[in-house]
């Protein structure tokens, strides 16, 4: 994805994606002045295509086709540095969180099968309480065609017992699998009315 030279603010403005970004993150973008420390603090600010602190400003100029396509929200590691630095006191680990919501319900997904990574991990929880990393790469790969991705680290890693060939079993179980079955119901019902 080519970056943009130049914003049509006028015309590209969608006042009500910066409310909606603002209510489902409960949180004051336009508190936002651009210091940059959030870019300063982010480990990935490298591969992003869009540095955080202008994500931000996109936002705040409601910008939701570029923001909701970008590369960045995706690579956020969630790690909190940003949050933690924001002489603002922007939760924006929080903002880029929503991001990823509403590129998925938006169907905006930028990455090629960051979908099906996405939803083949939630899976993984729902089906075992927790994430069996062997199997949700097991699964990922089979569903991404890329049957010998990583194939050459898989006897080192199971060698040190780094991959659990069997799931472990946990406690409560039961109650994660009800958690994604009540919100499924919700949606369902979101959807009907």
């Amino acid at each position: 994805m080519a970056l943009l030279n130049s914003l049509r603010m006028p015309r590209d403005c969608d006042e009500s994606f910066i409310r909606q970004v603002e209510t489902k993150s409960r949180q004051q973008i336009s508190k936002c002045y651009q210091c940059g420390n959030c870019s300063a603090s982010c480990a990935y600010t490298y591969v992003y295509d869009y540095p955080v602190n202008q994500i931000m400003r996109l936002i705040q100029l409601g910008q939701k086709e570029v923001v909701l396509r970008s590369r960045s929200i995706w690579l956020c590691a969630d790690c909190q540095a940003c949050t933690t630095r924001c002489p603002c006191n922007i939760d924006i680990a929080r903002v880029m969180e929503t991001l990823r919501f509403l590129s998925v319900e938006e169907g905006t997904v930028s990455i090629k099968d960051i979908q099906l990574f996405y939803d083949e991990f939630l899976n993984s929880v729902k089906t075992f309480g927790r994430v069996f990393e062997t199997g949700l790469l097991a699964t990922y790969n089979l569903k991404a065609k890329k049957l010998f991705t990583d194939i050459d680290l898989a006897p080192k890693v199971l060698k040190k017992g780094k991959l659990p060939i069997i799931p472990h079993r946990i406690r409560g179980r039961k109650k994660v699998s009800d958690i994604f079955k009540r919100f499924e119901d919700y949606r369902n019902k979101k959807i009907l009315d």
